[in-house]
């Protein structure tokens, strides 16, 4: 299987298919790059070279004690950007997989990158604070660990129905799909999993935005009860007046499995929009 080392001796596992303009596809939390599977196929097939990876602490990558604040986790995605040599790159980033993207551009810029895309992120912040009170409390955050210390395979159980968006009577994806999910999180190391949520939870991306300066697409779910859209893409949509804004009317969280023909559609077209340069 193919690795690359970061800078501290993590061994990064990544998959690279096909061989036009290359898309980097960073993955939630607590799942891995394997998450991109529909979004793998149709951009495969539409001619573009996939590269989706596992971060460190989860799937198949080493599973380290420490390094899971957002620098370090940058420092990781640009080894692998760098040791595939990749240019007119487009990074996807869902969830908490955002965040590396608004900081891969304010640590490292541009240079390489064609444009970006943010899926259901977390970017500017989720932290409730003076400054962001329509934030989340810290206190949520702090439960979500204590679950996930007291159970960790129940609440991977009960957290992937309001991942994607289950109710009474709606059920959006499979039981196939939810085991899929579920054999994915348990990949991750407890510890990662801990430590990932006061990354995701808790870093201020505001000062990141001043960086975005390539074509940007934003798709959010306006049913996302994991990540709120009013706090976190309709203000990286005011912040970036030029981005392509797309809300998924009713769409939860997940919208990557949910609604999985929109977003490849969606994907494509941005990608369309901006062709490498001959």
């Amino acid at each position: 299987m193919p690795f690359v080392t970061t800078r501290d001796g993590t061994n990064l596992h990544y998959k690279d298919m096909g061989s036009g303009r290359p898309v980097v596809l960073i993955h939630g939390w607590p799942l891995t790059g394997d998450m991109w599977e529909y979004q793998t196929v149709a951009l495969l097939e539409a001619g573009y070279r996939v590269i989706t990876y596992d971060r460190r602490g989860f799937g198949q990558s080493s599973h380290p004690l420490e390094g899971y604040d957002y620098d370090t986790l940058t420092h990781d995605l640009a080894t692998l950007i760098d040791e595939l040599d990749l240019v007119d790159a487009t990074l996807v980033g869902f969830s908490m997989g955002g965040g590396e993207v608004a900081r891969y551009l304010s640590l490292y810029g541009s240079a390489r990158l064609k444009s970006v895309a943010l899926i259901s992120s977390i970017v500017p912040g989720l932290l409730k604070t003076h400054d962001n009170p329509d934030g989340i409390a810290i206190d949520t955050f702090a439960e979500i660990k204590g679950q996930i210390r007291k159970d960790r395979f129940e609440f991977l159980t009960e957290f992937a129905k309001k991942f994607y968006g289950f109710g009474v009577l709606h059920k959006p994806v499979s039981q196939g799909l939810l085991n899929w999910n579920f054999t994915l999180a348990i990949m991750a190391s407890p510890m990662a999993t801990l430590d990932c949520v006061d990354s995701w939870g808790t870093t201020d991306f505001r000062p990141d935005l001043a960086a975005f300066n390539v074509p940007t697409l934003i798709v959010h779910g306006t049913n996302d009860e994991t990540v709120p859209h009013k706090v976190t893409a309709k203000r990286v949509a005011e912040a970036l007046p030029n981005a392509h804004y797309i809300e998924y009317e009713g769409a939860p969280h997940g919208l990557f499995a949910t609604a999985h023909e929109r977003l490849n559609q969606d994907l494509l077209a941005f990608l369309e929009k901006y062709p490498a340069v001959a």
